[in-house]
Order: structure tokens, then sequence, then C-alpha cells
């Protein structure tokens, strides 16, 4: 992805480096984390599982250590740029619709972080918190991309951002507050498969900006397999036959590799955002 001399958003706040207390996801080593990032990768409304972790404690926090390796700064660029990029999208598409696109902020953090849908930990992975309109990322989870997932390549987070990007999008327009009311009422199969219609929406706006991202000569040869294979990567199929064996379909959030990569891909190619209808 050529991005080295792209606009940089303002819109990054950095809490690497501040520390808390009183934060528990059960211990188990890699196996228990990798499980889940898995369940609650690239969003959805974190606020169920959140609200379930103690908040009696509150956050120790500490000024942010001062950055010590290139690497670490590059992240940070590399995720400004991205986060900037879906801001020219989003805020043209929403100019072009009448209305105002209200950009989001994306925290960076290490280890745990308190928001609006209550304390988290790094291994949940890269969530959108609807309560603050913030996304949160820990850059670990890049690391675990690559190993666990076998997604590598900076295509590959520049979707996960842009997924989370998509749940932002659906949040302005009212989606989340309609699944979210929808799935109250509903059973927990019916509840899962409206999750999983969110999900599907959020990978075909992240194709909406892949291929904005493709127009302004972003995308390099591989950029846009390396978003699919990590769409593939996180299907609810994909994750349970690693993690149980087998699938049970009822059980999906997410969708599975094929229809993630699907709806990624039919954004990408229309760049419409009236094609990403996965409600119907």
């Amino acid at each position: 992805m050529r991005w080295r001399d792209q606009r940089r958003s303002t819109n990054v706040e950095d809490r690497r480096g501040m520390s808390g207390r009183g934060i528990a996801i059960g211990g188990g080593g890699i196996g228990v984390i990798v499980l889940v990032i898995a369940v609650i990768l690239c969003g959805g409304d974190p606020r169920s599982l959140l609200e379930q972790m103690p908040q009696q404690n509150q956050p120790t926090q500490q000024q942010p250590q001062a950055r010590q390796n290139g690497k670490t700064d590059e992240n940070s660029e590399f995720v400004s740029v991205v986060l900037g990029s879906t801001e020219d999208v989003w805020n043209d598409v929403f100019r072009k619709s009448g209305i105002r696109y209200k950009e989001p902020k994306l925290v960076l953090f290490t280890g745990q972080v308190r928001s609006a849908c209550g304390f988290a930990d790094a291994a949940m992975g890269p969530f959108y918190c609807p309560g603050d309109q913030k996304l949160y990322l820990d850059f670990a989870f890049f690391g675990e991309l690559e190993r666990e997932f076998k997604a590598p390549g900076d295509f590959a987070q520049a979707y996960v951002i842009a997924h989370e990007v998509g749940h932002h999008v659906q949040n302005l327009l009212g989606t989340m507050d309609k699944v979210t009311s929808a799935q109250r009422s509903a059973g927990k199969s019916e509840a899962n498969r409206l999750s999983v219609r969110l999900e599907l929406q959020a990978d075909c706006f992240a194709g909406i900006w892949a291929a904005e991202a493709n127009r302004k000569g972003l995308v390099e040869a591989g950029d846009a397999e390396e978003a699919i294979r990590a769409a593939q990567a996180v299907g609810d199929d994909m994750i349970q036959k690693r993690t149980r064996g087998y699938v049970v379909p009822d059980s999906f959030t997410h969708g599975t590799a094929r229809e993630r990569a699907t709806w990624f891909a039919t954004g990408f190619k229309s760049g419409d955002v009236k094609q990403c209808r996965t409600f119907e």
C-alpha cells in the first residue's frame, strides 16, 4: 500500500503507555486470547460483553511512554493515514447525500483501555464503541493477525480499520441502533443473524473505502488479496473449525469466510453504498 506521502488524520488519540487495573478476561495464554479475538474481531457492538467486565477499580493512568523504536512510530503514522483516507471517502459520500459526516476518533492503547462502553482488554482486538464514537486499537493485534490468522500485510491491517469505521458509518446512519433494538426482542438465533448482517455490511463499507484508495493509486499489486484473505481468515466457520473442529451456523455472529470476502469484494468492485444491501 502506497501510504507514506498521504494526508494524516488529526483524529488519533494516543493513550499508549497508560495502564489500568481491575480488568480481566479469563486466563489461559494465547489460545484464549485468540478465541476472544476471534469472537469479537472486527467490530460489532461490544457493549454486552464489556458491561460484564469488572469496573469497580478505576484505571491508574501514567504519562504515555516515549516511543523507543521506529516501528511503533511507523504504525501510528500508518493508521493515521488510513483513518485520514476513510475520512476523505465518507465525507464525500455523506456530502453527496446532503448530510454531514462526523469523523470518529481512533484511540491507540496498550494492554487495556476504558471507553464509553466500559473497560476493554487488548485480547478483545480492535473494536468500535458507539457510545463515544471512537475506534480502539492495540498494535499487538496486528501481530496476532499475521501470526495466528495468517493474514499479513499493511492492506490487511487497513481493512481492519476500515471495517471499524464502517461500524461508525452504521452508527451515524442509525443502522446500529435499529439492529440493537431488534436484537432485544429477538431469539438468540435471530439476534445472531442480525449481527452477521451488520458485520457483512461493515465489510462492504470497508470495500468501498478500498475502491477509493484504489482510484487514488494507493493500492499495490496483491493488496486487495491481502484484505480478502484477512476477511476470510476471520469468518465464523474458519474460526470455529480451528477452535472447535466443527461449525455451528446458528451461532455465527460475523459471517462465513465466503460471505465476508464476497461482501468486501462487492464494496470494492462497486464503490457504491447502495450495493451493500446485506439486510435484504
